[in-house]
């Protein structure tokens, strides 16, 4: 579906069924260079499972129109906007890397509507290297490589998808490289410059599910810990074995994890 965010045309993939009122929302934030299509499997159960999905392309990604928002505060704003496009009064938010971080900060400001949050793969702060923000502000195709060699554990580099034939880092690479210039640097400033993690914790009142990749580098479960314990009511869900881009990984225990938590 298209939807009109304030000046610019957003698309939001909602799991091929049409929202409907008075269902539960789902909104699923992407993270870095991706877009809706990251949440493939997780969108389309909750559609078919009672819930209004809107997995969204933020603006400057994906099918959406507009400039990629550089800051985290903004996307946080923007999730606000979209909940009023969309007429969503009270949503469950599951953000990824920098959308945990979006979604973070979105529960914060808008604690009345938001009922829960997920966040998969967030680290606070969210560190980013010199070299890959060096490399994206370039617009390197080696900016490129570093996030796809990071993401994946090193046994899912060699295979092993749960459905037959895909080629994970192959397809992690495709979406990557349709990401438009400056949007990679922009988005990874965005985590890099997010100093206010802690103190969004601490003014949420929704109820928390922290999922981390128990191989992950880009977000080491370490660099959860502190938000974990600022957060008031809060799960934690460790993936044995995986990495950053879990949702490819490992889909059906995200998924799993998620059905349980929403």
């Amino acid at each position: 579906m298209r939807a009109r965010v304030g000046v610019d045309e957003i698309y939001a993939y909602t799991g091929s069924r049409s929202p409907e009122p008075g269902r539960p929302s789902v909104i699923l934030i992407h993270g870095a260079a991706n877009d809706h299509s990251i949440f493939a499997l997780q969108s389309r159960y909750f559609a078919y499972h009672g819930r209004n999905v809107y997995a969204v392309d933020l603006p400057g990604h994906g099918r959406s129109g507009g400039d990629a928002l550089p800051s985290v505060e903004l996307i946080a704003d923007w999730i606000g906007a979209f909940l009023d496009a969309v007429k969503a009064e009270d949503a469950a938010l599951v953000g990824h890397s920098l959308g945990s971080l979006a979604v973070l900060e979105a529960a914060a400001r808008f604690p009345g509507r938001v009922s829960k949050m997920a966040l998969l793969g967030p680290a606070v702060p969210m560190v980013v290297s010199d070299a890959l923000l060096t490399a994206a502000k370039a617009n390197d195709h080696i900016a490129y490589e570093l996030i796809n060699g990071w993401s994946y554990s090193a046994a899912r580099q060699l295979g092993g998808n749960p459905l037959p034939g895909v080629w994970m880092t192959g397809n992690a690479m495709r979406l990557l490289e349709r990401t438009r210039a400056d949007v990679l640097f922009t988005d990874l400033a965005a985590c890099r410059d997010y100093a206010s993690g802690l103190a969004a914790a601490a003014r949420v009142r929704a109820s928390s599910l922290i999922l981390l990749g128990a191989r992950d580098i880009m977000a080491p479960p370490k660099a959860a810990q502190a938000l974990t314990g600022a957060l008031a009511d809060v799960r934690v869900v460790t993936l044995s074995g995986c990495g950053h881009s879990m949702t490819s990984e490992q889909p059906d225990a995200v998924l799993d994890a998620l059905r349980e938590f929403l």
